[in-house]
């Protein structure tokens, strides 16, 4: 069984827009594609993991409930989608994770990181996440990108800590879901969801996913609410190199996950963590 991150969002928080929309009124659209989202996973009966930018539950706590009853998971994404290694945010962090921990009523026991941020400079954050009963992070892509990456990372799940981020901890109670990677022309390269789903080839991703199936590691991909919504992403002004990045086939994003959910078994996180429990103890 393989896992299922969406990254709820709206059109002012991806890392590569922030530049160019400041002092801009920030007003969320995208949050009015979450029936669309929802009807796609629901056709495939698929359960997914919903990593929520919290200030969208202040705009739309109607969200948490959608969500939920369709037998997904909430996890945390940060209040405003601030990468982690940001100056001062250490300092912002545990409020953050109170005001989430209200809002959701304590339902979140998953993190992922904004931007993939968790690194050598960000590692403080799985110790205040652990003293706050979470259960798991998904913020680790085991290659060396621009933006993100630990390319020494493991690619199947292991038990992380502030000291370990990259490799196995045995002393630590968290779990760590690297996301998909692949080779691709002798390099490796992401492949569980963002700009590689929407670029690379189905043939690539398919393959990647059949390999982490063949060596019983579940497959981690995600996939961005706006990418899923474009109607109701706004075409930002960017410099190309940046729009390319954002935009490049995002009118083929639901047609691919759609295609990738109806070929392979996807499930949440929460939903695995209780299945892999049951066997053990089988």
């Amino acid at each position: 069984m393989n896992l299922l991150g969406i990254d709820f969002e709206d059109w002012y928080h991806p890392e590569l827009i922030k530049p160019y929309i400041s002092g801009k009124d920030k007003n969320p659209t995208v949050i009015n594609g979450i029936d669309k989202i929802l009807e796609l996973l629901r056709k495939n009966e698929t359960l997914a993991t919903f990593f929520l930018v919290g200030e969208l539950l202040l705009v739309k706590p109607e969200l948490q409930d959608k969500i939920l009853d369709e037998g997904h998971e909430i996890a945390f994404h940060t209040m405003y989608h601030t990468r982690l290694d940001s100056e001062g945010y250490k300092e912002k962090f545990s409020d953050e994770i109170k005001n989430f921990e209200k809002l959701t009523s304590g339902k979140s026991k998953g993190f992922r990181a904004p931007t993939f941020s968790l690194n050598d400079t960000s590692s403080w954050a799985i110790d205040l996440l652990r003293e706050c009963g979470y259960q798991y992070d998904s913020s680790v892509v085991p290659v060396k990108g621009k933006m993100y990456g630990l390319p020494n990372a493991l690619i199947e799940p292991y038990r992380i800590s502030s000291s370990s981020i990259e490799n196995d901890d045995p002393d630590s109670d968290m779990l760590e879901f690297p996301l998909l990677v692949t080779k691709f022309l002798g390099k490796k390269i992401p492949a569980g969801g963002g700009f590689y789903l929407r670029t690379l080839p189905m043939r690539i991703i398919k393959n990647a996913i059949r390999k982490y199936e063949d060596l019983n590691i579940p497959a981690t991909l995600y996939i961005h609410s706006w990418e899923l919504t474009p109607e109701f992403f706004p075409k930002i002004p960017m410099n190309k190199k940046d729009e390319f990045v954002t935009y490049h086939n995002i009118e083929k994003a639901y047609q691919k996950m759609d295609e990738i959910l109806e070929n392979f078994q996807f499930t949440s996180f929460s939903k695995y963590l209780q299945n892999e429990s049951q066997r053990k103890n089988i």
